[in-house]
């Protein structure tokens, strides 16, 4: 079906009613099936009182007891609706399920009003959109049926399988496969698929990337078409084709993730002050992309471009890349913006405008590192810089303006954490932190030879300035939200700290002042890993929002709208496309006093501009596209590539835990639950799990305000942070679980075992020895 329940919600409004053919042309239907598919859906959603029926169209029924959300699963059959408005989850019971999987977006009906200690409950009254689509399966035979059971233990279904290709189950006893879901379990019947391709599961990097690709269901963004462009706008272009402007270059050349670009100059306040004013250029996409056209549509389809494997899967095509590309020496459009920013960094005035702009020198790490290691009065300087020798002073401006506007986000409330030491050389630029950060609550932490962590102090003002701009005029914009962390849950972490003698001071009400004050603390005891791991477990991460909020990443700014990566996110062109549509408006607007020549791209129009002037068909479909439904499938894709990134770590480190199997290592206590520890362990902080009913020795209780297990008889601790050696017991590398067990200092036995030297650690095995 060309469309979902959630497309089709998302078109009606509660209290409006549309015609139906209106609908039709909203969802892009022109044939016949495609509109009788639309009707039986109409059909069925008035039956279960979601839609009523009338001759002049369809309206969508205010219910403030059905509550859209998203279904949260675990193996053991707890689910929960988490909510989309943020309110308290909702415990579905898994005969309320209504045949929803994990991560499916549903319509739940509450049945029960939540108490003190207990949840609301509710029931899935329908399933607005499916999550998954193709999935990773074993492949079984059960009696004369062939079925797969799908790897992710969440998804509590068992597929029915009509395989195309004979399959030979004596070759091996393990069959692993991306199968295609067909149809979705309804009533008594089950859900039934295909097999796309048969995988396997030992091998190499090659193999790994088919098992990713497969579970992602990302084979089909290699077939992505290319689309006529539209022109660039040549009037009302402001030619800056004689400034200094300089490309970040942080991704590996091969890689084509196109970038924004920078300039800086001086200038002079009123009250004769100097200052700077920061340029930042973005490739104008929004203009080579009808807004609601078809390749307007394959992009919000992916939403985000993605790493895997070390390859690069852009969000936008070849066509669309090569076009709109900087290019040192070359004249090209851009959309601008002209930053003026106070000695002390405070954003004063902004001007967005078109621009054509024509990059003069590029920098990557090894050129900012030979500038910055540089000796400033020797005759002579390396190689390396000898593109950028006449731009010294200018060089010297740029690392010192990002510094300072680095201070002034930390001071304000953001947060730059260590990032997990990765095995780079194998994953190439999919680990380098990009220039603006897309889910998590903190920056990672990027030295200042890094071009992004030069560039993400730049964007960050940049976006700011939109934010506050589209606000001011009341245009639709999408916004990226990062919500203050919760007190209770700092303070948590704080006092997980003390219990490991972490010194922290505290306030007159005994909690932490702040959380910099936590990060300082942390970085001074050889515990800081596993503590930063603690805190960033409870901070908050981005989403992304059509209403302006707090953000505390991009230091506790309000109203911050990115839109200088479109070749990353599509939210980022969205708000070009509302930016080139403000700027595209006849500049001699009605103000509120006089027909005065207004610059609609500067701060200096707010409070002169009749908004009743500014209001248009196309500002309508600005705002009807931005639903709180196509929100949350933006913030859908998000989370998708975040778990994608890491979910490729952990199969990268799962494949070298392999190779420990049977060996004991030494590792730090990463985690600690009821159920068990985690262990970290060389050399790419590979974690792995001991669990409770292996440590034989005694019964352990878990306390979990000190972050330990304590043994009742012998008083032995397992605490956060401590080395331990343990024993790499088992490794299971598609479902990235690695078992340990804990080595005993006494009772070490060497044994052979078909020609494999292991050692077995007696104590610690998970049955009884007599």
């Amino acid at each position: 079906m060309k469309f979902t329940v959630a497309d089709l919600l998302d078109q009606l409004p509660s209290g409006t009613i549309l015609p139906l053919a209106k609908l039709e042309k909203k969802l892009g239907l022109s044939h016949k099936t495609e509109k009788q598919q639309l009707f039986t859906a109409i059909f069925a959603l008035t039956q279960i009182g979601i839609l009523n029926i009338y001759e002049e169209g369809i309206e969508r029924i205010k219910d403030k007891n059905l509550i859209e959300a998203r279904l949260r699963c675990s193996s053991k059959c707890f689910c929960f609706a988490l909510r989309d408005d943020g309110e308290e989850d909702i415990y579905i019971r898994d005969h309320q399920l209504n045949h929803a999987w994990n991560s499916d977006r549903v319509l739940v009906k509450v049945t029960r009003a939540g108490g003190r200690k207990r949840s609301p409950e509710g029931e899935v009254l329908c399933i607005l959109e499916r999550q998954t689509t193709n999935l990773l399966a074993q492949v079984e035979r059960q009696h004369e049926r062939l079925v797969a059971i799908p790897l992710d233990d969440r998804i509590l279904a068992t597929i029915e399988l009509t395989p195309e290709t004979p399959i030979d189950f004596d070759s091996t006893d393990s069959l692993v496969a991306e199968v295609k879901v067909d149809k979705y379990p309804l009533a008594q019947l089950s859900s039934k698929g295909h097999i796309v391709r048969m995988l396997n599961i030992k091998g190499d990097a090659a193999v790994d990337k088919e098992l990713l690709l497969a579970k992602y269901s990302l084979y089909d963004r290699y077939l992505q078409p290319d689309f006529n462009l539209s022109e660039f706008r040549s009037e009302d272009r402001r030619d800056l084709s004689d400034q200094v402007v300089i490309l970040l270059n942080g991704f590996n050349e091969i890689h084509k993730a196109i970038m924004p670009a920078i300039a800086i100059e001086t200038i002079n306040f009123e009250d004769k002050t100097t200052g700077i004013r920061l340029w930042v250029h973005a490739p104008a996409l929004a203009e080579r992309i009808g807004f609601g056209s078809a390749l307007d549509f394959s992009l919000r389809k992916f939403s985000e471009a993605l790493f895997v494997g070390g390859e690069f899967l852009p969000l936008l095509n070849s066509t669309l890349t090569e076009d709109s590309d900087f290019r040192v020496g070359e004249i090209q459009s851009a959309l601008s913006v002209s930053l003026d920013l106070s000695p002390e960094g405070e954003l004063i005035d902004y001007n967005f405008s078109l621009t054509s702009i024509k990059p003069t020198l590029s920098l990557n790490s090894s050129i900012i590192a030979a500038f910055i290691k540089r000796k400033p009065k020797a005759r002579t300087f390396p190689i390396l810089l000898r593109s950028v020798k006449d731009h010294f002073n200018l060089l010297d401006q740029l690392l010192a303006l990002a510094s300072q506007l680095k201070r002034r986000r930390l001071a304000i409330g953001s947060l730059d954490l260590a990032s997990p030491d990765l095995p780079t050389k194998i994953l190439g630029d999919q680990y380098i932190s990009g220039p603006n950060e897309t889910n998590n609550g903190w920056m990672v932490e990027l030295s200042s030879m890094e071009p992004f962590g030069l560039l993400r102090e730049f964007l960050q003002v940049a976006h700011t300035a939109l934010g506050h701009h589209l606000t001011a005029l009341n245009l639709p914009c999408i916004y990226a939200l990062n919500e203050v962390p919760d007190s209770n849950a700092i303070n948590e972490v704080a006092k997980a700290a003390a219990a490991l003698d972490v010194s922290l001071e505290l306030n007159n009400d005994g909690n932490v002042s702040s959380i910099q004050e936590i990060v300082t603390a942390f970085s001074t005891t050889d515990k800081a890993r596993v503590l930063n791991q603690q805190l960033k477990a409870v901070l908050p991460g981005i989403t992304l929002d059509n209403k302006p909020n707090f953000n505390t990443v991009a230091g506790g700014r309000i109203a911050y709208a990115p839109w200088t990566c479109g070749a990353l996110h599509y939210s980022d062109i969205f708000n070009q496309h509302v930016l080139l549509w403000l700027l595209s408006k006849d500049k001699a607007v009605s103000s509120i006093y006089a027909n005065t020549l207004i610059e609609l791209g500067s701060n200096r129009c707010h409070g002169l501009i009749d908004t009743v002037r500014l209001s248009s068909d196309q500002l309508t479909t600005f705002r009807e596209v931005i639903t709180r439904g196509f929100i949350n499938r933006l913030n859908a894709k998000a989370r998708m590539a975040s778990d994608l990134i890491a979910d490729e770590l952990v199969l990268i480190q799962s494949r070298q835990a392999e190779g420990l199997i049977g060996q004991v290592v030494t590792g730090i206590i990463s985690g600690v639950q009821s159920y068990g520890f985690f262990v970290e362990i060389p050399p790419f902080n590979i974690e792995g799990l001991v669990h409770v009913s292996s440590l034989k020795d005694d019964w352990y209780e878990y306390r979990s305000k000190q972050n330990r297990l304590v043994g009742r008889k012998n008083n032995r601790s397992y605490i956060l942070g401590d080395r331990i050696a343990v024993l790499v017991h088992k490794v299971d590398v598609i479902r990235y679980q690695i078992d340990l067990l804990v080595a005993g200092n006494s009772s070490e036995l060497l044994q052979k075992d078909e020609g494999i030297s292991k050692l077995t650690i007696l104590s610690s095995l998970p049955f009884a020895l007599n």
